[in-house]
């Protein structure tokens, strides 16, 4: 029963990921359709959560040595 928790963790932050990466192709896709430049993606919502959670580790790691 202890393997339950791990599992539904991983779940969430499975499907989590699923649905950011699903929001962020939908606003390249209205950006290339639209003719924006190619940051415009990346500075909605979900470029820049996703840019957040990619920086996240690195940031943490420069402010606790």
């Amino acid at each position: 029963m202890s393997w339950l928790f791990p599992l539904v963790k991983a779940a969430a932050v499975l499907a989590a990921a699923g649905l950011l990466g699903n929001w962020f192709l939908t606003e390249l896709k209205r950006a290339r359709a639209q003719g924006k430049p190619w940051y415009a993606p990346y500075v909605s919502v979900p470029g820049l959560l996703i840019i957040l959670a990619v920086l996240l580790p690195l940031l943490l790691k420069w402010i606790r040595p």
